[in-house]
């Protein structure tokens, strides 16, 4: 019983550093609006023209994931700068960052959830 205890507990202990290793490189939509203000990220969009038009951050840019190499550096010249990479789930963003990365955009994440998120989080959407 007692080792049934430890074990759990161990567990219990070990489980927040397992679920932030999982989420890696992806911001809450808490940490991107500090981002944004405090250290002027570029919210970059990677939807579909259409998913953008629907809603999107407000300030976003929209760079479909597809032609991401080829505009990202002509619409965010300082790799310096953050960048937040956002789609309606998240999961194009997640591929988005590591494109990004590989371009030498080494503070690039992606909003975990995605635009979803953002929504949930009761964060102003825009429409185009």
């Amino acid at each position: 019983m007692l080792i049934s205890v430890a074990l759990a507990s161990g567990g219990m202990l070990l489980w927040p550093l397992i679920a932030e290793s999982a989420s890696a490189g992806k911001l809450s939509p808490t940490a991107a609006v500090q981002l944004i203000n405090r250290e002027k990220a570029v919210v970059i969009d990677v939807g579909e023209p259409h998913e953008f038009a629907a809603g999107h951050v407000g300030g976003s840019k929209n760079i479909p994931f597809g032609q991401l190499e080829e505009k990202l550096p002509g619409l965010v010249k300082n790799k310096a700068l953050p960048v937040i990479l956002v789609c309606p789930l998240g999961a194009r963003a997640g591929r988005a960052v590591a494109v990004a990365k590989k371009m030498g955009y080494e503070q690039a994440q992606s909003l975990g959830g995605g635009l979803k998120s953002w929504r949930e989080a009761n964060l102003p959407v825009e429409k185009a």
